[in-house]
């Protein structure tokens, strides 16, 4: 048996299915999934020592990419003095300082340990503020693994949601409603229908069905329906924070919501979640208000000082070059399959991008599904061969860092060209 063989099969004897998080069983692609050893840069090598050139970059979490110097470095520093201490610190201030430069509408912010847990204290707080329990979700946005957000769509715009997973109660996913995203419509055909509603959350740039993003105009709709009708607007924008630009989709679109959700970049590459809002809506938050949340890793100091070592090195004009190179990048590669005659819809924001095997743009969940899976799956191993690692899912976004450059450009197109 090699090294990978070995490896595989002593992690199904030891943990559920192998893995920890299901994407990486590789189970929507097929074969066995790569066991990685250390990343580089732009690259990632496996316990053989073959090297990658990656644009899953721990699903978007590494903005400088991997073993970033800097950042290592602070945490090394941090460390030597303690990895957790269960009290406050001064480096959660320095990092909510740092998102505020970018997200100044988030007045007040509370760290998590993990985007789904800053999405279930966010739509706790929206419950207890509104007094009401009904959540709204779109087909195709994926916001965490809590059971209110497990749900799939029922059979008509306004029906009852039921669950999406065994152990989420019936009851619990009857309070959440699922609409098409990028469809206005169905959002106004709801509101006319439905009361009790507490908060809408929605990715404003989907990355969770591949990269789609939200028409204006839905938006628009969104914003104007949770007014009128007394409702909280969430933004999740664990992916699209410093992906699509400084500030987020929210500042991209020019629309302010109620609440909005980060992850990935803000640590640094280290576990952590936040939410934030105004001043006065984050007050109903424990210690300040009655809405209860807490947690043992919450602001931890590693994470923090990774955090902060990042975000003080991003600007509008880093996030603007990133978007630039990956523009450029994508260009070629739309060229090389437009030579090849394969019909692709590649479609990107910032420095996210997503292949999509269809003939048509793709504006929705359903438009996702249609694309070409088997086309996919032959794609993502003739890629990983060549030693270009994409994400094993035909579902999920490709991601550029900085430490991305001509060479590992050229090597990737090299390989299209090649297919």
């Amino acid at each position: 048996m090699t090294r990978v063989n070995r490896a595989w099969e002593e992690a199904q004897k030891h943990l559920v299915g192998g893995v920890n998080s299901p994407v990486r069983s590789f189970k929507s692609v097929g074969g066995d999934p790569i066991f990685m050893e250390r990343g580089a840069g732009a690259c990632l090598y496996d316990n053989q020592g073959k090297r990658y050139i990656d644009y899953c970059l721990s699903w978007g979490a590494l903005l400088f990419g991997h073993a970033d110097k800097t950042t290592i470095e602070a945490i090394r520093k941090q460390a030597a003095k303690g990895t957790t201490f269960g009290t406050a610190t001064e480096y959660e201030t320095a990092l909510a300082v740092e998102i505020k430069k970018a997200f100044p509408d988030m007045e007040k912010i509370r760290f998590t340990s993990s985007g789904t847990e800053a999405v279930m204290s966010a739509i706790r707080l929206a419950r207890g503020v509104v007094r009401k329990d009904r959540l709204v979700k779109f087909e195709g946005c994926y916001h965490g693994h809590a059971d209110s957000l497990l749900v799939k769509a029922g059979s008509g715009l306004a029906t009852l949601g039921s669950p999406d997973s065994e152990g989420v109660p019936a009851d619990l996913a009857r309070l959440t409603s699922v609409l098409p995203y990028n469809d206005s419509e169905a959002v106004v055909h709801f509101f006319k229908k439905i009361r009790g509603v507490a908060c809408v959350i929605v990715e404003p740039v989907a990355g969770n069905m591949g990269v789609v993003p939200a028409r204006k105009e839905f938006l628009d709709t969104l914003r104007r329906e949770t007014k009128k009708n007394g409702a909280l607007l969430i933004f999740d924008e664990v992916i699209s924070g410093f992906r699509v630009g400084f500030g987020g989709a929210q500042h991209v679109y020019g629309i302010k919501p109620d609440l909005t959700i980060l992850g990935k970049i803000i640590g640094g590459g280290l576990p952590v979640g936040a939410f934030g809002g105004s001043s006065s809506l984050m007050s109903a938050l424990s210690p300040l208000g009655k809405v209860y949340q807490a947690g043992t890793l919450s602001g931890n100091p590693l994470s923090m000082v990774a955090g902060k070592s990042v975000l003080s090195r991003v600007s509008k004009a880093t996030t603007e070059e990133m978007r630039k190179k990956t523009d450029s990048f994508l260009n070629e590669m739309r060229s090389i399959f437009k030579k090849k005659n394969v019909p692709v819809s590649i479609q990107s924001v910032g420095s996210m991008f997503t292949i999509f095997f269809s003939r048509k743009p793709v504006r929705n969940f359903q438009d996702s599904l249609e694309s070409d899976q088997n086309a996919f799956k032959r794609f993502f191993h003739a890629m990983v061969r060549s030693g270009v690692y994409i994400p094993p899912s035909a579902f999920e976004t490709y991601f550029v860092s900085s430490a991305h450059g001509a060479a590992e450009f050229q090597k990737t197109l090299n390989v299209v060209k090649k297919l």
